[in-house]
């Protein structure tokens, strides 16, 4: 009879007591799954006394995480603290030099320090996974590094941030303002007191960064990703986005193109009609374009307690059953460096709002202005306040917003006939500026 595999838990939080309940109401799936059975032995967290209502009766409590990660009784050592460096690193760090598996939910010790620890996996031949990293409980590591191993993928994206996504939807629906929604969400526990490193695109980012590096053979380096973050959304450009066939999402994208690997976080319109336009609320969805296949998209909870246990406690039984799949689907050695796509370089479509000013030959400089730099435009839509041509303040007339969606150009090719626009003065304050993702 095979021995049970030892795990121990460094973090005891809301993803760490999760994992606990999980693998003591599992156990007899668990051990009929993987051929052998998998056994909490030993546990360590910030507080001891800490009530979190777990049975941890028999359990050994280690006195720090490096210690847990020694202790010769543990076979594979779960990293639930979170964080990009100590202690998780080195208690990860340590479990692997002794030859001990690693599961780990940390997307941003992955991020920073995932090819470091990729190596030191592959020296001691021990697993090293983190599907619980990126998606939750949506299972796109897996997808990419095993199951399309066969398939050559030409772009990867997808909503990474559920915070983001609630704002969005809500903003959508409602007609609320990004502050409002963004209150609101702290209220509810989606969003931090300090939100920005969701709403600044920086945790999709984190993210995109291992996705990229699975998809496409690529060393893991978030520097390399334009980021751009969405409270810049106004009420108005998702209504302009609902008449136009089109639904705002925070994407977080990697592309092969023929100047290499681009990879961006920002606000984007998607055709209603993609299945990534359906995905509301707190979920995450991700859509995988591969050669030879049509587009995969997996949807699920990004983000929770459950969720997350939910693929780390997944990848404890593929430790269990004894399958060691490289952390990236590649040696570390064979994965290729890249460096940071400038945005310039971008093609794509666009949406533009302009507060275009009430002034004789407006229209017809934004136009040559655009035409100067072999823009086209695909529609054009002006809009007017209750049906008249202008609202009066102050005895004169108030901009008037004019909405562009333009067909495929270059990101510096928009810019520069933007920049020609404001000087000539005859719009007001920044144009507001959106790609378009096509199917």
């Amino acid at each position: 009879m095979v021995a049970p595999l030892k795990v121990g838990i460094a973090g005891l939080g809301t993803v760490g007591a999760e994992v606990v309940r999980l693998i003591e109401q599992q156990s007899r799936v668990l051990s009929s799954r993987c051929g052998r059975g998998v056994r909490l032995v030993a546990v360590t967290a910030c507080s001891k006394a800490k009530k979190r209502g777990l049975d941890l009766q028999g359990v050994e409590w280690a006195r720090n995480p490096l210690a847990l990660a020694n202790d010769p009784g543990v076979d594979c050592f779960v990293e639930l603290m979170g964080g990009a460096g100590e202690p998780a690193l080195s208690a990860i760090e340590a479990a692997l030099k002794a030859g001990k598996s690693v599961v780990t939910a940390n997307k941003a010790l992955i991020a920073r320090h995932g090819l470091k620890l990729a190596r030191a996996a592959e020296q001691s031949g021990a697993a090293l996974n983190f599907e619980a990293a990126v998606g939750a409980a949506i299972p796109v590591v897996k997808t990419l590094r095993e199951g399309l191993a066969g398939t050559a993928v030409n772009r990867v994206y997808g909503i990474l941030n559920g915070t983001c996504n609630y704002i969005l939807t809500r903003m959508e629906q409602e007609g609320l303002s990004f502050a409002e929604c963004l209150k609101d969400a702290q209220r509810l526990g989606y969003a931090e007191a300090n939100p920005s490193f969701d709403v600044d695109g920086h945790d999709t980012a984190q993210k995109l960064a291992i996705l990229a590096s699975l998809a496409f053979g690529t060393r893991v380096s978030q520097s390399a990703i334009y980021v751009e973050g969405i409270s810049s959304i106004a009420p108005e450009d998702l209504r302009a986005a609902a008449e136009l066939g089109y639904r705002v999402k925070l994407l977080g994208v990697a592309v092969r193109t023929a100047k290499g690997i681009e990879q961006r976080v920002h606000p984007t319109m998607v055709p209603k009609t993609s299945s990534i336009a359906q995905v509301m609320g707190v979920t995450n969805a991700v859509t995988i374009d591969g050669e030879g296949i049509p587009p995969i998209t997996l949807v699920g909870p990004g983000a929770g307690g459950a969720a997350t246990a939910s693929a780390v406690v997944a990848d404890i039984a593929d430790v269990a059953r004894g399958v060691r799949a490289l952390p990236f689907g590649r040696p570390v050695e064979r994965l290729r460096k890249i460096e940071k796509a400038p945005m310039e370089r971008h093609e794509g479509g666009y949406y533009i709002r302009l507060m275009a000013r009430d002034l004789a030959g407006t229209a017809a400089t934004i136009a040559t202005r655009l035409a100067e730099q072999k823009i086209s435009i695909e529609s054009i839509v002006q809009r007017h306040a209750n049906g008249v041509d202008a609202v009066q303040i102050a005895g004169k007339a108030a901009p008037v917003p004019v909405i562009l969606i333009t067909y495929a150009t270059s990101e510096d090719a928009v810019y520069r006939a933007l920049d020609a626009v404001q000087r000539d003065k005859v719009i007001s304050g920044r144009p507001q500026v959106i790609r378009i993702e096509k199917n």
